[in-house]
């Protein structure tokens, strides 16, 4: 897992700011327990893709952004470095897409 500035947490779930920044604002929301990408999104109880999803739209709001983007990529042919599940929330001017 990336290690940067924490910004929230949840039951869960934690926001940290990306050490690459692609945008004037680039967070990173990872769930706590490893889940590899995307593709293994089922392993989420429908519950808690929710509270994902609901703390990714409450950190973009406690960010202070309410236009943004959120990426997330899903294996090494389309960009993805880090082994484990996290988005990306953007906003502001973007600088190239993240990894």
């Amino acid at each position: 897992m990336q290690e940067g500035d924490h910004v929230a947490k949840a039951d869960g779930f934690v926001a940290i700011r990306d050490i690459n920044p692609k945008a004037d604002t680039h967070l990173l929301v990872l769930p706590v327990r490893h889940v590899p990408s995307f593709r293994e999104i089922g392993e989420f109880p429908p519950d808690e893709a929710k509270r994902m999803l609901d703390f990714i739209a409450e950190t973009a709001r406690e960010a202070g952004l309410d236009d943004y983007r959120v990426v997330v990529n899903v294996g090494e042919a389309a960009g993805q470095t880090v082994f484990h599940l996290h988005w990306h929330i953007l906003g502001g001017r973007l600088r190239g897409l993240p990894n």
